[in-house]
């Protein structure tokens, strides 16, 4: 079952001084769906779950589904190092109406080939919504395997998979493995034609909170058959992707969304302002594509 194709958005979470900006978050919905995207992620990586409550996660679930309502796709990031924590919260997700859940790798505890197994065949069973897995071993330490990807996608509501390992060897296994089986997002904005040159279906994308329609097109134009075209998106925003990590996100891609007229509100500790250094820069490529002054 495809959840989507094209560009799904790790929407940023708006704070305010002691909760979430309800408001901001509707408005960026909103120019995610004007500027054609295809899917929205609340309370993914970029959305800064690990430092929200649970009544808080659910909000921001609940709002993006209100907000959203019907027009795409709503994937409800639920991962965390404890299954049954996971399950609850998935049952929550579906609950307020997500139509798909995003579940990262345990992370600190870690976990065995074996218990990658038993976590996301546990969560697929939890619901009746299908799960998209999430490879980033750079945050979590655990890393899903080619092999391990292809016994987990048999499971009939494992449905996609967001490949942010950077290891394009090991994603060209990853491809050949699944196809067929489930979808292939690129969860790297700087490998998105790669991925989608192996079958991919499109990204999960933190470049398009700032750039929905760009990141929108550059997908369709690869899916379209307009490869030369998606190749020079690519190359072309490169720099700007690089300047949206130069320090842990969703510091510098918030920081944008405040360049851009969005008020994100503070950063939550541990995470904190932008580097003047690197701010500069960011200021300087949002600029060179006339995002702001």
């Amino acid at each position: 079952m495809m959840i989507f194709e094209g560009s799904g958005v790790a929407l940023a979470t708006p704070f305010t001084e002691n909760g979430i900006s309800y408001d901001t978050l509707e408005k960026l919905v909103e120019f995610q769906i004007e500027n054609g995207t295809d899917a929205l992620i609340a309370c993914g990586t970029t959305g800064e779950p690990a430092t929200m409550t649970d009544d808080e996660q659910r909000s921001v679930i609940e709002c993006v589904v209100k907000t959203a309502s019907g027009r795409v796709p709503v994937i409800a990031g639920v991962g965390g190092n404890n299954t049954a924590h996971v399950i609850t919260s998935a049952k929550a997700a579906q609950a307020l109406g997500a139509n798909a859940l995003l579940a990262v790798t345990p992370y600190y505890n870690k976990c065995t080939n074996a218990g990658l197994l038993a976590h996301f065949t546990a969560l697929a069973d939890a619901t009746d919504l299908p799960v998209i897995l999430y490879n980033v071993p750079s945050r979590t330490g655990v890393n899903i395997s080619p092999a391990i990807y292809e016994s987990l996608c048999c499971h009939e509501k494992i449905a996609g998979i967001k490949e942010a390992s950077g290891n394009i060897a090991q994603v060209v296994e990853t491809a050949r493995r699944i196809r067929g089986k489930a979808a292939l997002y690129s969860g790297n904005d700087d490998q998105v034609v790669p991925l989608l040159s192996l079958g991919g279906n499109g990204v999960i994308s933190v470049l398009a909170n700032i750039m929905p329609k760009y990141v929108h097109n550059m997908v369709r134009n690869y899916l379209d058959g307009k490869i030369r075209e998606a190749c020079e998106m690519q190359l072309e925003i490169n720099p700007l992707v690089s300047a949206l990590f130069t320090e842990v996100n969703p510091i510098p891609i918030k920081t944008a969304l405040r360049m851009i007229g969005f008020d994100m509100g503070p950063f939550r500790l541990p995470l904190t302002e932008l580097e003047q250094k690197n701010y500069e820069n960011l200021l300087m490529q949002m600029r060179s594509f006339g995002l702001c002054d």
